[in-house]
């Protein structure tokens, strides 16, 4: 996402929203043994949990002090109205299973969906509520026509594809709005995931490769401190590149794979309006568009054709300074030009997973498909369902795009590729993922 440097939306998406108060490092590492059923405590918790997110509720008894130093009673009840806004009211505690005597998983049902959390309350009484995490959000839609109607009305324009992938193209199983080309955020960076792939199994590069750092300024990330001279493997900005989604790592890959070679995989991976995202634009070259004072190298941009933009890019984009960035720039949490941007259709992403996987079967490349899978991007019990989930999204205010590359149990292939664009407010991230895991639920039910 070309905000990462500012906020990290993505959150390993498997974590929809961010509901989260840290729990004790002891409790966090010692776990008591686990409990057959929930204890008296977790229930009585869960239940007034229930009334919280319904709105009403004292979260003062509810929930430990240590827990609202981080996340007050305000910060709750917007979570809650969030949720809310997104799965209509909250209806019942669908399932409650202890983890441990004080730790719970529990699923909430909405009217048109459902919550899954992780609680942890203290050890000794009042037993108030010391940890809660969002693990996953799925809606309620019964089939993927279903979904497709839902994110027909969603605010501004959203768009999903989902194909049945074989020895041929991908073959479509729903879809709305599948050749619409949408801004994806950080999803962009499956590209250079593919050149990455493309030029190891080509035996041009290896996976042990290093990368040595120049000095040049970089987004922020893991790698922007770091010194020149170090000295950094392909494997692990690819990693950082995907799990993360580091920009740093990134910006660091794209020098080192070569922006032209990015380029031409584009048409390569089933980009079909390819001439779009040329120049292939850096992390930074999209702060420094959007971030200067009053957008103004971007609005130049806007203007100029893919030879102008190019001599913008290695002249202005190129000397102006970290500093000329607003550093606010995401944080407002308002779309920022969202005409500046990498661009893809849903079809376009169902075709690039469609690609890693033929390239990542065997040799060199398929160490790229344990690196896609690291982070699901869906929730836990969505993931369970499959024999292999890849995943890469991106989001930034007004953007969100998720793209899964799926395996049956059973063997069969799927992609999923899903983007929302709204320039006009910020999108319900919570309420995207959750049609994004129902259509992944969905088709895992009928494999």
């Amino acid at each position: 996402m070309p905000c990462g440097r500012r906020r990290n939306v993505i959150r390993s998406f498997a974590l929809a929203l961010a509901l989260v108060a840290s729990t004790p490092p002891a409790l966090a590492q010692t776990a008591p043994a686990a409990a057959p059923t929930p204890s008296d405590p977790l229930r009585m918790r869960a239940e007034a949990l229930l009334g919280i997110l319904a709105g009403g509720g004292d979260t003062a008894t509810s929930f430990d002090p240590t827990f609202l130093a981080q996340l007050p009673d305000a910060r709750i009840r917007a979570v809650a109205k969030q949720l809310s806004d997104g799965f209509g009211q909250p209806l019942a505690i669908e399932m409650l299973t202890a983890a441990t005597p004080q730790k719970a998983l529990i699923a909430v049902r909405y009217a048109r969906g459902t919550v899954a959390m992780t609680m942890v309350i203290t050890p000794a009484a009042p037993y108030r509520i010391i940890g809660l995490l969002v693990t996953g959000t799925t809606s309620g839609e019964a089939a993927l026509d279903a979904i497709a109607a839902t994110v027909a009305t969603l605010p501004g324009t959203a768009g999903f594809s989902v194909a049945r992938l074989g020895d041929g193209a991908p073959q479509p199983l729903g879809a709305s709005k599948p050749d619409t080309d949408f801004a994806i955020g950080s999803a962009f960076k499956l590209a250079i995931l593919a050149e990455a792939i493309r030029a190891t199994n080509a035996g041009e590069r290896r996976w042990d490769d290093l990368v040595t750092l120049d000095g040049a300024p970089l987004p922020g990330g893991l790698y922007t401190a770091k010194p020149a001279g170090t000295k950094v493997t392909l494997r692990e900005l690819v990693q950082k590149m995907i799990s993360v989604s580091d920009n740093s790592a990134t910006d660091v890959l794209l020098a080192a794979l070569s922006r032209a070679k990015v380029e031409a995989m584009l048409p390569v991976i089933g980009w079909h309006h390819a001439a779009r995202n040329r120049p292939f634009l850096s992390t930074l070259d999209i702060f420094k568009l959007k971030g200067t004072p009053g957008g103004a190298l971007g609005k130049r941009w806007l203007t100029l054709d893919e030879r102008g933009r190019r001599a913008l890019l290695a002249k202005e984009i190129a000397a102006t300074p970290l500093s000329a960035i607003d550093p606010r720039m995401f944080q407002r949490g308002v779309p920022v030009m969202l005409d500046i941007e990498w661009f893809a259709s849903p079809a376009d992403l169902v075709r690039t997973m469609d690609w890693i996987r033929r390239n990542t079967e065997t040799g060199p490349g398929a160490e790229a498909r344990a690196i896609l899978a690291i982070n699901s991007g869906i929730g836990p019990a969505q993931a369970a369902r499959w024999g292999y989930v890849g995943y890469k999204g991106g989001s930034e205010p007004g953007v969100i795009e998720m793209t899964l590359l799926l395996r049956s149990k059973a063997g069969g292939w799927y992609a999923l590729a899903a983007s929302w664009n709204n320039p006009a407010a910020a999108v319900d991230e919570a309420r995207f993922v959750g049609l994004v895991s129902r259509a992944a639920d969905l088709i895992a039910s009928h494999e």
